[in-house]
């Protein structure tokens, strides 16, 4: 099958699930720190892709669930440089197998692209019990 990198938040409950499923599905995955990896707006900007800016975000950040951070208040530029700032602001995971990215697990998409044996309509796979 396909070799994942995974990005994630170490101890995501969430994340875990994740892995659980590529891993279920055949797919060998490597594990990464979203948090240590040496973001640039060039690299990370790959995984957001055609997302509108909004969703760049990871809605159970401590920051924005706080109200300190409104992910409708940025343009592309700024939001890059927030989430640089700011890895845990990244909606996660951030995930790469060949030429593909995507940010957040949207399991009916990474079927269509790699595969999960899914077997009926999924149950969502997002968000993160501890942020």
């Amino acid at each position: 099958m396909a070799c994942v990198l995974f990005y994630e938040k170490p101890g995501c409950v969430t994340n875990a699930r994740q892995k659980a499923m590529l891993a279920g599905a055949g797919h060998a995955v490597e594990a990464r720190n979203l948090l240590a990896e040496p973001w640039t707006g060039e690299t990370l900007r790959a995984f957001l892709a055609d997302l509108p800016v909004p969703q760049w975000f990871n809605r159970a950040s401590p920051r924005i669930k706080s109200g300190e951070v409104d992910p409708f208040a940025f343009d592309a530029k700024a939001a890059l440089a927030l989430l640089i700032a700011d890895p845990l602001l990244i909606r996660r995971p951030l995930i790469a197998v060949g030429g593909w990215r995507c940010a957040g697990f949207d399991a009916v998409l990474v079927d269509r692209m790699i595969g999960l044996r899914l077997d009926a309509e999924p149950e969502p796979v997002e968000g993160c019990a501890f942020g």
